[in-house]
């Protein structure tokens, strides 16, 4: 990847690579993209509190400790660093059944979710397997956030209404929606309308107002003001200052770790996919480099800053990182600026969101999940790639319908499968002289040779044991059905760049078949790394002067010993 150094060299915690150099005339605009930062998370963080089912102060925790530590030893100058709807969705759907929604044992055990992702992400880093984040294709996470979307956006809706709600799935939460309906509480549901029409009024006029902190603050004066929470339900006292520092408070056991495994392992593949390919974006349209290594420590730590201090996991986040870009943040300073907001928020502001009513943070909550589900995405796939618009579709009908964390490992797996289907019926062709002196491609299917009786057949993938056959069927049905006869078949292997014992096995048993017929085998074009691959001994078997360096040698070869040989 020409923007990000895979520097592999020892274990090392670089310091502020995302903050230097600092120039003095780009300080005033790392501030005010800090308050800007401030001002839209500080809403947005208490909406995912919502979404995970943690106390709203811990919302507040995930832009304090683990923020400044991914500013300090992530390598990204612009990645930003929070609470994430998809994690916090994923938090929620793996703890249910385990512990009560908010109680002190859930948030200990959504602490401890965080260390394990912790510990997944200083893994990847320390044996290599940053390469994961590649196996979620831009396909299933558009699927897989636009599912995320619509579970949480359906989700608010009782609290919108003023409504009990419950349930644990999407399908029940509805009905109960649907058989409370009579019992909507009319402040509630005037509260949030209120909200929406702040939020997207003000995301209209410009998506710099923010929108939601005003929403926030006038619903919090009209709440105090006219004594709303005698009509609808209010968050009620809120903890002032800094979070506690310390390992989780829960019965640490192997049966725990192995219950809780997964739902980290979910969060992790997340973690890496999302926070990688946003990364990876910002790099690039600044023309700068960053170390994927250096992240994974940088995500690694600001984790485990998530477990020590009480709140739950933490991601690399679109959203909050465009939201810096766009107010002019252009380093990790800026993220530096946030945290001291948010901590002099956690000193002295906490005690006015005790009037805030429940149903301010459903509508900011219902708005994020809209704003998570990309209809223009999903069609974008259709109208170009229609078999993956269909994996993106099943990827999201299994978050709304079963659950976020068979999402994710359902999404790995489709983007699996798809690549394998790539790679098990390459779209092989033969290669043909054109009219400028170049070689063209043409379909197998058409069985045009080079040369009479020579046929250069271009192998476009690497040969393993799912698409050996193919070579096989496609070879076979070449020679049995080649006008004029065979003599020569060229084995064109510059895209093969591994073979594996199935496929050795295929060539050995085509270049008996081949011989049997008086068909003489040769290769070209072999890549360094299958040349070098002595222990098919194929090189024996082929024949040294069966190997060539370009197919023009070939057909030189084949005019000299065959066409003009007497």
């Amino acid at each position: 990847m020409s923007t990000a150094d895979k520097t592999s060299g020892g274990f090392r915690l670089p310091i502020l690579q995302g903050v230097l150099p600092i120039k003095a005339s780009q300080i005033p605009a790392e501030l005010i993209a800090g308050i800007t930062l401030a001002a839209l998370a500080v809403p947005e963080v208490m909406g995912y509190t919502k979404i995970a089912g943690t106390p709203v102060i811990t919302g507040l925790y995930t832009i304090l400790i683990p923020m400044a530590l991914f500013a300090l030893f992530g390598s990204s100058r612009h990645l930003v660093v929070g609470a994430d709807s998809a994690t916090a969705a994923i938090l929620a759907a793996g703890l249910v059944g385990i512990a009560a929604t908010g109680s002190d044992e859930y948030v200990a055990l959504a602490a401890v979710l965080a260390f394990l992702s912790a510990g997944f992400l200083i893994l990847a880093r320390l044996i290599g397997l940053g390469f994961l984040a590649d196996f979620l294709s831009r396909t299933v996470l558009v699927g897989f956030l636009t599912g995320v979307g619509i579970q949480v956006a359906l989700g608010e809706i009782s609290g919108m209404l003023g409504l009990k709600g419950g349930g644990h799935g999407t399908l029940q939460k509805i009905w109960n929606d649907i058989q409370q309906i009579d019992q909507v509480n009319l402040y509630a549901l005037g509260t949030a309308l209120a909200v929406l029409v702040v939020i997207v009024g003000s995301k209209k006029l410009s998506k710099k107002i923010p929108g939601a902190l005003i929403a926030v603050i006038g619903a919090i004066i009209a709440s105090w003001a006219l004594n709303l929470g005698e009509h609808v339900h209010v968050l009620g006292a809120v903890p002032s200052g800094l979070p506690h520092i310390g390992l989780p408070e829960v019965k640490w056991s192997w049966e725990l770790i192995g219950k809780l495994l997964p739902t980290a392992f979910a969060m992790f593949v997340v973690i890496l996919a999302q926070s990688a390919a946003t990364s990876r974006a910002y790099a690039a349209r600044y023309n700068e480099r960053f170390s994927e290594n250096t992240d994974l420590v940088g995500l690694g730590l600001a984790n485990i800053g998530a477990g020590l201090s009480g709140t739950f996991v933490v991601n690399g986040s679109p959203t909050k990182t465009q939201m810096v870009d766009s107010a002019g943040g252009r380093t990790q300073l800026s993220l530096l600026f946030t945290t001291v907001i948010v901590l002099l928020v956690l000193l002295f502001l906490t005690g006015p969101l005790a009037y805030m009513p429940e149903a301010v943070l459903s509508a900011v909550v219902f708005l994020i999940g809209i704003d998570l589900i990309d209809i223009q995405g999903m069609k974008n796939i259709y109208a170009q790639r229609r078999s993956e618009f269909w994996v993106a579709l099943i990827t999201t009908l299994m978050v709304v319908f079963v659950g976020v964390e068979q999402g994710i490992i359902l999404a790995i797996v489709l983007s699996l499968i798809d690549h394998t289907r790539r790679g098990y019926r390459p779209k092989n062709v033969v290669m043909v002289p054109a009219d400028s002196g170049t070689l063209d491609a043409r379909p197998v299917t058409t069985r045009a040779q080079a040369l009479p009786g020579l046929l250069i057949y271009r192998f476009t993938h690497s040969m393993y044991y799912a698409n050996a056959e193919q070579l096989s069927e496609e070879i076979t049905d070449l020679v049995n059905h080649s006008d004029p006869p065979l003599r020569w078949l060229c084995l064109d292997a510059s895209s093969v760049d591994d073979v594996d014992y199935s496929a050795a096995e295929t060539l050995r048993s085509i270049f008996g078949i081949l011989k049997q017929k008086g068909i003489h085998l040769v290769v070209a074009q072999v890549l360094d790394d299958v040349r070098d691959e002595s222990r098919y001994n194929l090189r024996q078997l082929f024949g040294e002067d069966a190997f060539y360096d370009t197919l023009d040698q070939v057909m030189d070869d084949y005019r000299q010993q065959v066409l003009q040989k007497p």
